[in-house]
This record gives structure tokens, C-alpha cells and sequence, in this order.
């Protein structure tokens, strides 16, 4: 049973990788939160290979596409790049190291730090998401952050039922797979890995390992959905 937890949250049970233009990424890695140190150097490799008629240099190490709509209030920081049709909304904060992915909403006053946002991922409204990875349409709702650094400042473990993985990192936000859905004002502190289809009930506080197909009500409450 813990053997099939754990392989959930590895890359290949979280993501379809067909869904990011950061696939490459991963490319050799188990666990998701291996390449956060990696962001940065990746995004100026395949920046500087984008093709020109599709995507815009825009001041350092930040490749829009042209099909993207960026609002002149929103502050851009590379290395960054903004994928096709995604659109970054008023006041949004990258503060870079950030891929956002086709179709991907970064909404009102939502920060990004250090992260990959898959196709059609949305975080629409007062967000701050950093050090992870969100999988296909996976969305926050308003107010839903992301903790990436411990209270002790120690380096941040994946627990679940029965193991903890040392990840070696003293940050790490969440990792969420394909179609996650989080509520409003939650939190998921750090090294939280959410499986795919999973729901959080919003105002939760979220930490560890959460099963794919979950229903996350509390942590004492943690009940698999059931087929409609």
C-alpha cells in the first residue's frame, strides 16, 4: 500500500507531460521537487530555442507568446516564459524563474516564484504560488497560497502514511497533480503533494502527502471520492 502511495507522487503518477512545454524538464526525474533547482537554468535553454515568429523577446530572459495577453499593470521578471494563449491579469507579480503554461490564467495580484504551471493551470485571485509545480488544470481558488519555507527554516521532508521523503530543500511549496482543485483561503504548507483529481475543501490547512481521487475535508477527514 505504501509503495503505491509513493508511486503517485512521483512525475509519472502526478503529470501528463504532454501538457507543459517544460516537459524536457523532467526529463530523469522521480520526484517532481527535483527540479525546482533546475528552473532557472532550463527556462534560458529553451527560451533561447523558442521560434521568433511565435513567441516576443521581452527585456532579459523573458519569452512571451504572441498569442498571450499580459496587462500593462502586471511586473514580469525572467527567467520566464508565458506560453500560448496564457494570460497574466492586473497587478499579477512574476517575480521569475517561472514557466506559465498554454492557456494558463495568473490572475489579480497572484505572485510567482520559482514554478511550473502546466497547460490550463489557474490562478486567478490573490495566489502567491512558489517552488512548485502545478499540474494540468489544476486551479487555486482565491486566496489560496502555497508556504514554501518551514517556521524552523529546516530543510522541508514529503511525509505520508508510514514514510518521509528527504527532499533536501529548504524550499518547497506544493506540488499538485493533473486537475487538482483547491479551495479558497487554503494553505498548503510546505512539501505538501496533492494526487491527481484530488479536491481540498476550501479554508483547509494542508500538509503531506494527500491520495489521488481524495476528497480533502480536514486532516482527520480524508475520504476517496465515489463514482458519481
Amino acid at each position: 500500500m505504501m509503495e503505491k502511495i509513493i508511486d503517485t507522487i512521483t512525475v509519472a503518477g502526478l503529470y501528463d507531460l504532454k501538457e507543459t512545454i517544460g516537459a524536457d524538464l523532467f526529463e530523469g526525474i522521480t520526484y517532481p521537487w527535483e527540479v525546482l533547482p533546475l528552473i532557472h537554468d532550463f527556462i534560458i535553454r529553451l527560451g533561447n530555442s523558442l521560434p521568433e515568429e511565435l513567441y516576443e523577446r521581452r527585456g532579459e530572459n523573458i519569452w512571451v507568446a504572441k498569442t498571450a495577453k499580459v496587462a500593462p499593470t502586471a511586473c514580469l521578471n525572467g527567467p520566464l516564459i508565458v506560453d500560448e494563449e496564457a494570460e497574466i491579469r492586473h497587478c499579477a507579480f512574476v517575480r521569475g524563474n517561472a514557466i506559465v503554461g498554454k492557456g494558463a490564467v495568473v490572475g489579480n495580484s497572484t505572485e510567482l516564484k520559482n514554478v511550473v504551471l502546466f497547460n490550463k493551470v489557474q490562478v486567478p485571485h490573490y495566489n502567491y504560488v512558489g517552488d512548485s509545480v502545478l499540474g494540468f488544470k489544476a486551479h487555486m481558488g482565491a486566496g489560496a497560497i502555497t508556504s514554501n519555507v518551514k517556521s524552523d527554516k529546516t530543510l522541508v521532508l514529503v511525509k505520508g502514511a508510514g514514510f518521509a521523503i528527504e527532499t533536501g530543500l529548504k524550499k518547497m511549496g506544493a506540488m499538485l497533480g493533473d486537475h487538482v482543485e483547491v479551495g479558497c483561503n487554503s494553505v498548503l504548507n510546505p512539501g505538501t503533494v496533492i494526487g491527481r483529481h484530488s479536491n481540498i475543501y476550501p479554508t483547509s490547512m494542508v500538509r503531506g502527502v494527500i491520495p489521488a481521487n481524495s476528497i480533502y475535508k480536514k486532516c482527520t477527514e480524508i475520504v476517496e471520492k465515489r463514482e458519481a
